[in-house]
């Protein structure tokens, strides 16, 4: 409410946050997996000797950095981008509940970016008891970083006693902390294992070699798949009961666990009884098609995660319109307009009548031209519903879910939707807006189908 809207056209702003944090999801859990692979490896190919397999790790690694430190870099500082513009009210919140935790993780994510170049451009330089220590240095500050940021995403979907407590660990150790670490640790070390057969059925050019890869990499891939059923499992159980039930309301929804958990099982069973227990069938073919149900399995995870929010982008917290949940009743009372710094200001500057001693008059509102209201309708909904809905057309477009619907329908949609659907924010503003954005909700709704016969006389 105190921030200007951006409007991305079509796609929402929302989405294109989405967009990137999976983009960099996928390449974060590789950044926590592959280091631990690294680290493993390392140790393993020094004790026995092994020449080809070190040569093989120290190409891996330049692959590994230029993937989690150059790509990861740039998706990472996407994400804050994306969020302090489109979502500047939850970002606010959650830098200010956990300046400690940020501070913690900006401090390992330094130590990872040091130790990995070290790790990398000082290789054949350190001794080998070093240069080891130097990649467990990079695999354990990037799980801690895993650990530091599960928290605060966590603290999202469930605020747990946060909202009584007002404490960094209140809100840090809440009932989603424990399943999605595990999920996430098990995601790391699954991708990770999946970005190594990908790499090493190109790169690795002795049989012999790619096939002592593909079993020793299977065992922590075959750990991660149990521990993000385990943690799914646990994540489901610690769901709120509202996540809970936009989870049991939406068939897409459903049908998508089933896939997450189908594809893991799947993945684990291709893992056992392909590079665990006979290598040799490890392929380019074979290492494409893993790689494919990963990105699958964790893109859909991701999805699910983010879905089941609804109605809410902080718990209890912050509404998914950018809302303080606290809030609701004094803008019921005020006005949605009145409470933006942002919103206020325009109002005020392209409709000063309606202001009445500094204060915008919402019974001034209806008495403006039909097309000024339509305008401050379109205001209202660009800040109120834009963060779930496009307008005309776009991602869940609002023009073609009301199509064909009456004006008392619309209206009654808009001053009560979280009663029509449970997982909507609360109308946050007085009745004189809702009929504003009735009415630009109506001016832009599309007509129902042609040919389409609803009882009424032909």
């Amino acid at each position: 409410m105190h921030y200007p809207w951006w409007y991305v056209p079509f796609l929402t702003s929302p989405m294109l946050i989405a967009i990137i944090s999976v983009l960099h999801v996928l390449v974060a859990h590789y950044a926590v997996g592959g280091g631990l692979f690294l680290a493993v490896e390392t140790q393993y190919a020094y004790r026995y000797n092994h020449r080809e397999y070190l040569a093989y790790l120290k190409e891996h690694a330049w692959f590994f950095i230029l993937i989690t430190v150059v790509y990861g870099a740039i998706t990472g500082v996407g994400i804050w981008w994306t969020i302090g513009v489109a979502s500047p009210l939850a970002t606010q919140t959650l830098i200010h509940i956990f300046v400690f935790g940020w501070a913690m993780e900006y401090v390992f994510f330094v130590l990872e970016i040091v130790s990995a170049f070290i790790f990398y451009y000082f290789w054949g330089r350190l001794d080998p008891k070093t240069h080891v220590r130097i990649g467990w240095i990079y695999a354990g500050s990037a799980w801690m970083s895993l650990v530091l940021i599960t928290g605060i995403t966590a603290f999202m979907l469930n605020s747990g006693q946060w909202p009584e407590e007002r404490t960094f660990w209140a809100g840090f150790l809440n009932p989603q902390f424990v399943p999605q670490v595990f999920a996430r640790t098990g995601g790391a070390f699954l991708l990770a294992s999946l970005y190594v057969y990908l790499h090493a059925t190109f790169k690795a050019k002795d049989p012999a070699l790619r096939d002592l890869i593909a079993a020793r990499s299977a065992r922590p891939a075959l750990l991660g798949a149990l521990l993000i059923i385990l943690g799914g499992i646990g994540w489901y159980l610690a769901l709120p009961e509202s996540a809970k039930a936009a989870l049991i309301a939406a068939s897409t929804l459903n049908i998508l666990v089933v896939l997450i958990f189908a594809v893991t099982i799947a993945v684990f069973f291709m893992l056992y009884l392909g590079p665990y227990r006979n290598p040799g069938w490890l392929s380019p073919g074979f290492a494409i098609l893993f790689f494919t149900f990963g990105l699958v399995a964790i893109t859909t995870g991701e999805y699910i995660r983010e879905a089941v929010r609804k109605p809410y982008i902080i718990y209890n917290v912050v509404l998914g319109n950018q809302v303080y949940a606290e809030k609701v009743p004094e803008l019921r009372r005020t006005g949605y307009l009145e409470g933006g710094t942002w919103t206020k200001a325009w109002v005020a500057h392209h409709y000063p009548q309606v202001l009445n001693n500094d204060r915008i008059d919402p019974a001034q509102l209806l008495a403006l031209p039909e097309e000024d209201q339509v305008k401050l309708g379109e205001v209202l909904f660009l800040y109120h519903c834009n963060d779930c809905h496009a307008g005309r057309r776009g991602f869940s477009a609002v023009a073609q879910l009301i199509r064909g619907w009456t004006p008392d329908m619309v209206r009654t949609v808009v001053e009560h939707p979280e009663k029509a659907h449970f997982f909507m924010p609360p109308w946050a503003g007085t009745p004189e807006e809702a009929e504003l954005l009735t009415k630009y909700l109506l001016r832009i709704a599309h007509p129902r189908p042609a040919g389409m016969y609803f009882g009424e006389e032909k």
